[in-house]
């Protein structure tokens, strides 16, 4: 009896931790014109005293860096705009809950959504860690990751939203 005691006292303990915390996470997968391709990796989230920290271990990308941005809705469906297929249209736009309208980067005072750009090695991977300042872990769920073909100049011009170019990797994010 003494044991089971000791037991429930003990998983009581650590459920006060992190240990039994539901954790924040997207499955990231390819983008096509049709909808959701392969999986590609994953993104992991937790909040600590410097923001958001977002750990981000992807596979498949092309060698160097990508912009990446936490999207409105939570959805990497393909949509269509003027006729023509949008991978990961279904994303939306930034997260921008103060409607500031413009990307600064993600120190600046744009679209929350903007997160620092991750580089992919000679073999397409990503494994890094990568923090928001403006972010927690209740900005994320019901929303989306969007990783661009290309890199993130933090700014409007000379092509808006940092010049990344196309949706390549999408992920819903979600708690376990």
């Amino acid at each position: 009896m003494k044991i089971l005691l000791g037991m429930s006292a003990a998983a009581l303990l650590l459920c006060g931790t992190a240990a039994c915390a539901d954790q924040v996470h997207a499955t990231m997968n390819t983008l096509t014109t049709t909808g959701i391709g392969a999986e590609a990796g994953s993104i992991k989230a937790k909040d600590t005293k410097e923001g958001l920290e977002l750990h981000v271990q992807l596979k498949g990308l092309t060698p160097g860096e990508h912009g990446i941005h936490l999207h409105q809705n939570p959805s990497c469906d393909a949509t269509v705009k003027d006729g023509q297929p949008v991978p990961g249209g279904g994303a939306g736009g930034h997260f921008d809950p103060l409607n500031t309208t413009h990307h600064e980067g993600p120190a600046g005072n744009g679209h929350q959504g903007d997160l620092p750009f991750i580089t992919a090695d000679a073999n397409g991977n990503v494994n890094a860690k990568i923090v928001a300042p403006h972010l927690k872990e209740a900005s994320l769920l019901g929303r989306s990751f969007v990783v661009h073909a290309g890199g993130d100049n933090y700014s409007d011009t000379p092509k808006p939203l940092g010049g990344g170019g196309a949706r390549v990797l999408c992920g819903v994010i979600s708690s376990k």
